[in-house]
């Protein structure tokens, strides 16, 4: 019996990292990323979450991540597993900017607890995900640290009250800040558009298709998710753990902060018109309706996942 066979490690195993590319497609599978992206394309421009955190907890940032770090690797077989999540991230942005300037407005509080529902929802699979390969005390360390750090951030950039005059070069940054996002989950762009007092100029933007914006607000994204890209497949795949905890830490103190910041405030009771108590009844049935969502859709995303393992396994 042979006993040559090489010790595994992550970067020894290039096919540990594609079980996604050898599964077999099919129109499920297909709806189910489109789903996924429309879900990231809504985070985002929905205040108070960043796509990079949907996009983990429907499990395509890392793959996302490690194929944008190292393009040529299966670029065909790449594409083709995001064709379907770029075309649904266009679709949400879009109808998601058309809902902004026609009513989101009034139930902004709202629609941002239905989203915090899908991360709560999602939150064991996170953690899970995160000690996949060993949790020790530092990862806790840096869990409670980036926790702390984005609730500090966030919760400061919610004092801000500034107002920059729109132009292409701002609009290019605007991008850029909503690459940051992707790049860094738990990271909310449209968070500091709104300070900027930019959101809702960007959202009329996007909806009426207009080219000095979204043209800028394009480029500036993907060239700032292929300029750190690299650098955060890099991370993946020499500190595991540590940046999931990282992540996961974002996750959490974004979350949390997104009460005082967005949903709990005179503003948004007084725009909702519906009375303190209603207000509070109606947010909870939204938190409700993320949470029983997403796990709802995480069992058509468990069906998919094993039948990747089943591939492995044989």
């Amino acid at each position: 019996m042979s006993t040559t066979q090489p010790a595994q490690t992550p970067s020894a195993r290039p096919d540990a990292t594609d079980r996604h590319l050898d599964a077999p497609e099919s129109v499920g599978a297909w709806l189910v990323r489109l789903l996924k992206g429309i879900a990231v394309g809504i985070g985002f421009i929905l205040p108070g979450l960043s796509g990079g955190v949907l996009a983990v907890i429907f499990k395509i940032y890392d793959p996302m991540i490690r194929f944008l770090g190292n393009i040529r690797h299966r670029f065909v077989a790449n594409v083709r597993y995001f064709i379907p999540v770029g075309i649904g991230a266009v679709i949400g942005i879009i109808l998601f900017s058309i809902l902004v300037a026609a009513a989101f407005g009034r139930y902004e509080a709202a629609f941002v607890c239905l989203f915090i529902g899908f991360v709560i929802g999602t939150f064991p699979s996170l953690w899970r995900q995160a000690g996949k390969n060993g949790r020790a005390p530092k990862h806790l360390v840096i869990l409670g640290v980036s926790a702390v750090l984005i609730f500090a951030l966030m919760l400061f950039g919610g004092q801000m009250d500034l107002n920059v005059p729109p132009s292409i070069p701002v609009w290019f940054g605007s991008g850029a800040l909503i690459g940051l996002g992707v790049i860094v989950p738990g990271m909310s762009p449209s968070n500091f558009l709104i300070y900027f007092g930019l959101y809702d100029k960007m959202a009329e933007g996007i909806r009426d298709l207009d080219p000095t914006v979204f043209i800028p607000l394009f480029v500036g994204l993907v060239a700032c998710v292929l300029l750190f890209a690299k650098a955060a497949s890099w991370a993946f795949d020499t500190h595991y753990a540590g940046m999931y905890h990282f992540i996961l830490g974002m996750v959490i103190g974004s979350s949390v902060a997104i009460f005082p910041t967005v949903v709990f405030t005179a503003e948004a009771v007084e725009k909702a018109g519906l009375g303190l108590p209603l207000f509070l009844v109606f947010c909870a049935a939204m938190l409700l309706a993320g949470i029983v969502a997403s796990w709802l859709f995480s069992k058509v995303e468990d069906r998919y996942a094993g039948e990747r393992d089943a591939i492995d396994a044989g």
